[in-house]
């Protein structure tokens, strides 16, 4: 087997590396003192920091800085807008139901502040696309409630017709939640569009660090509930001192995802010279969602009778880090629920990996784990290589 001259890093929708500019950033403040909150000098270059980095996370999702508010990550923002309660417009607005795909991330599938009964799963096709006609009938007769569908689908990457979603959800009088975390620098976040009342999103998908993420409403009088009570931080939406370092190096994190969506051709075309060159090897190698679309930085795929598990131990032993379909919980691996819930037989799920790309992967990465796949291929399962389509 080739042996590889440095580490290879392709779990990006786990976590991107930490980018320099960010990094220097949060460095940067951890050495200066200073609560965001206070009026003295030092408390006043905080809130200013604070405030700039609201302004470039704004920017990403192309509104308003008041509408941004700052958490601890993804599942914070995700609980925080699965809110049964709703200020539009200074009101609050009690919602009945909560409406969401199958393929949902496991913070969104708790279902946040609604009980079990009150949510309403919606299925997806063989694609991963949510069923718009399902989900129609689901909110028509409803009482308002909230519809929450992810951007971008962190398994298959499959991206979901959020227009149409959207467009149903305010015709039949619901709010409507986006999971945009894995989409943030992928894909355009364009909330008119989609007609989403509000977006979450976690900074360390991108090149953000660690435990930071954000709540962004589209209008800053359209919002849900606090989930974290306390003081005025936030404009009294999120209680609790601002974590100025790690804000700081979000905001830099935004302004460079932001830029990166000039850079989808390049992702893109590493995408296909991986897809290219996985069917080289094993032509009868699946590829989830590849009939529609999906991120240019995405690939979910399983050649069957080769176990993911053994694949990416394999892998990890020659210092690739890839990921699996699965999910693997007290060393004990289930079938990934994505791809039960887009029909895909238990035998297969069971062989996916997902290899996701970012800011700082190269081309010569993807060639270097194409010629390191065959022979973990051979040696997994050699049949594997020649089996037709």
């Amino acid at each position: 087997m080739p042996r590889l001259s440095a580490p290879i890093y392709l779990d990006y929708n786990a976590g991107a590396p930490l980018r320099s500019g960010a990094g220097e950033a949060m460095i940067e403040v951890l050495n200066d003192t200073g609560n965001a909150s206070s009026v003295h000098s030092n408390g006043r270059k905080a809130r200013g920091r604070v405030e700039a980095a609201r302004d470039s996370v704004a920017r990403l999702c192309g509104t308003g800085a008041r509408s941004v508010t700052f958490v601890s990550g993804g599942t914070e923002a995700n609980m925080t807008a699965l809110s049964r309660v709703w200020q539009d417009g200074g009101n609050p607005v009690y919602l009945d139901k909560l409406f969401i795909s199958a393929i949902e991330h496991p913070s969104v599938l708790t279902g946040g502040r609604f009980a079990v009964a009150d949510q309403v799963i919606v299925p997806v096709d063989r694609d991963g696309i949510v069923q718009l006609d399902a989900l129609r009938q689901a909110v028509s007769e409803a009482e308002p409630g909230l519809v929450s569908i992810m951007a971008a689908n962190n398994e298959t990457g499959v991206i979901q017709p959020l227009a149409e979603i959207g467009a149903i959800a305010r015709e039949c009088g619901h709010f409507f939640h986006v999971d945009a975390v894995q989409a943030a620098g992928r894909i355009k976040i364009d909330m008119d569009n989609w007609q989403a009342d509000a977006i979450t999103l976690s900074a360390h998908k991108f090149g953000g660090p660690q435990g930071i993420g954000a709540v962004v409403t589209r209008s800053a009088s359209r919002s849900p509930a606090p989930l974290m009570v306390g003081g005025g931080q936030e404009n009294w939406r999120r209680g609790g001192t601002e974590n100025v370092a790690a804000i700081v190096a979000f905001g830099n994190a935004a302004e460079d995802a932001l830029s990166d969506l000039d850079s989808q051709d390049r992702f893109q075309g590493m995408k296909t010279l991986l897809e290219t060159g996985l069917k080289s090897v094993c032509p009868d190698t699946v590829i989830f969602g590849e009939a529609v679309e999906r991120l240019a930085n995405t690939t979910c795929f399983a050649v069957r009778d080769i176990p993911a598990e053994t694949a990416l131990i394999a892998l990890d032993l020659e210092r690739v880090s890839v990921s699996s379909g699965s999910a693997c919980s007290s060393g004990k691996v289930s079938v990934s629920h994505v791809l039960t819930a887009m029909g895909v037989d238990e035998d297969l799920a069971r062989c996916a990996i997902r290899i996701s790309t970012g800011w700082n992967t190269r081309t010569d990465e993807i060639d270097a784990f194409l010629e390191l796949w065959p022979a973990v291929v051979d040696r997994l399962n050699p049949e594997a290589r020649s089996r037709a389509a």
